[in-house]
């Protein structure tokens, strides 16, 4: 029989322990020296005749039953034999799991990288639509989720904008709204919110805690990097406004054991290094985790990050990972949070159809009342797949999810990142290649060096600490 070792990523702790991770089931093998052995012998695009080669061998028996053993695991398996597709669609209707409202379409700040604004805006001219949600349109919101969860014990809304906390009384009809719903359905509901912290008052706050919102700030370290690209409309920076109000969140959420707030920073060229930004936000700001993004460009613009800015990013994410490391190998959590997101993934077996849940367990809501993919689609009525006052398109919605499917996307099938990726940000694939179900190709190189990059802490941990991976069981 013509065997062939399957699409598979290699990688050693620091004791020299080998690992491999298998694209087509997500699973984490670690291999001693007879059983890499094996792995690499069957490395071949035309595959082993495995009969010879088990004969061959100077302990035939053996050989065979770690081969045997591979085949089970899904390591080694026959040339001709399908590729076992991904996951097909769930049954449609799928409920809804999360509902992000963008309360506003209008911001007090004048990012310069903001896709909201700029080349990547999908909407129109900034008039387009209502400035604001208004309070019919936040309830219905909230009965459209209600409808369309399903059996789901628990759902999730997040607010968006613009500035978020431009349109509070959207957001305070539509949480206060949520509770008398859900506890009607027998629903518990999670709020989250985004915010650039400008807003952010006593009774805002008071609010925001009171109802355990999980809250991200859009921030991009110390003032010099803050107010670089996050500035007021007169070029006025933001960071002088915006420090004391989240020094004040932070403190109060603490106080009332909230849930953990995080900083979301946009990478752009010439941006202070990751370390640095992230010492700063967590250990004088006091933030509990921090995310970086890498800026969503065209090449032409000076804040764009180009291969070597890539580069950079990964190594400094090589740099920021050793810290989680030796926080894991202690049993203490760490706040990196891009990393500890995919170390979940990868300990999970996370093997991806689609490479987020929109349009699927989450969609967007316009300030109409318009439903998209997204939040980054909505008011792009080539993108609508509904109304929260009419109910989703629901032809329209399983067509987009089947053609956005992985097995549609050829340029990944021999990508051993596509379990974790399956093509990328669909938004960010409409912008740079005119299509939301392409692949996004531009970042490839920066996918793979980042998973590569988790694989290898994960080979780390999993030798170091494994008792560290078990807050990612799946409950």
């Amino acid at each position: 029989m013509q065997l062939k070792t399957v699409l598979h990523r290699r990688f050693r702790d620091d004791s020299g322990v080998e690992f491999v991770y298998l694209a087509n089931s997500a699973a984490i093998l670690a291999l001693d020296e007879p059983t890499a052995a094996v792995v690499d012998a069957f490395v071949h695009e035309d595959g082993v005749n495995s009969d010879p080669w088990v004969q061959a061998q100077p302990k035939p028996a053996a050989a065979e039953s770690t081969l045997h053993d591979l085949i089970d695991l899904g390591a080694i398996r026959p040339v001709d034999e399908p590729a076992a597709p991904r996951a097909d669609l769930p049954p449609m209707p799928f409920p809804l799991a999360t509902l992000v409202l963008n309360v506003t379409n209008k911001c007090n700040l004048s990012c310069t990288y903001c896709y909201e604004y700029g080349e990547d805006k999908l909407t129109g001219d900034e008039s387009s639509g209502k400035a604001r949600m208004d309070d019919k349109t936040a309830r219905d919101s909230i009965d459209f989720l209600m409808r369309s969860s399903g059996d789901r014990p628990q759902v999730s809304i997040t607010f968006f904008g613009g500035e978020t906390l431009l349109n509070f009384d959207a957001i305070k009809t539509a949480t206060e709204y949520a509770e008398e719903q859900g506890n009607k359905n027998g629903k518990r509901v999670h709020y989250s919110l985004t915010t650039n912290a400008t807003l952010l008052t006593d009774d805002i706050v008071d609010f925001l805690t009171s109802h355990r919102f999980g809250i991200t700030i859009s921030i991009d370290g110390d003032k010099d990097e803050q107010d670089r690209h996050r500035s007021y409309k007169s070029g006025k920076g933001s960071f002088d406004v915006i420090e004391p109000r989240i020094r004040n969140l932070l403190k109060k959420n603490k106080e009332r054991n909230g849930r953990a707030v995080g900083a979301r920073v946009t990478v752009t060229a010439g941006a202070t290094p990751v370390v640095a930004t992230y010492r700063y936000l967590v250990d004088d700001l006091g933030f509990d985790e921090v995310g970086f993004a890498p800026v969503t460009a065209g090449l032409g613009r000076d804040y764009a990050l180009g291969e070597q800015g890539y580069e950079r990013l990964l190594q400094e994410f090589g740099e920021l990972g050793e810290e989680y490391v030796q926080a894991a190998s202690r049993g203490e959590s760490h706040g990196f949070s891009n990393l500890g997101d995919l170390v979940r993934e990868l300990h999970q077996g996370v093997n991806k159809a689609h490479p987020c849940g929109a349009g699927l367990g989450l969609v967007g809501v316009s300030t109409e009342g318009e439903i998209g993919l997204c939040h980054r689609f909505v008011e792009s009525k080539s993108h609508s797949i509904g109304t929260v006052q009419e109910g989703l398109d629901q032809a329209k919605r399983a067509a987009f999810l089947e053609q956005a499917h992985i097995d549609k996307k050829t340029d990944c099938t021999q990508c051993f990142a596509r379990p974790l990726c399956a093509g990328g940000c669909y938004h960010e694939a409409h912008v740079r290649y005119g299509e939301a179900t392409k692949a996004n190709l531009h970042y490839c190189e920066w996918i793979r060096g980042f998973i590569d990059l988790g694989l290898k802490i994960y080979g780390r941990i999993q030798s170091t600490n494994p008792s560290f991976l078990a807050r990612f069981d799946q409950q």
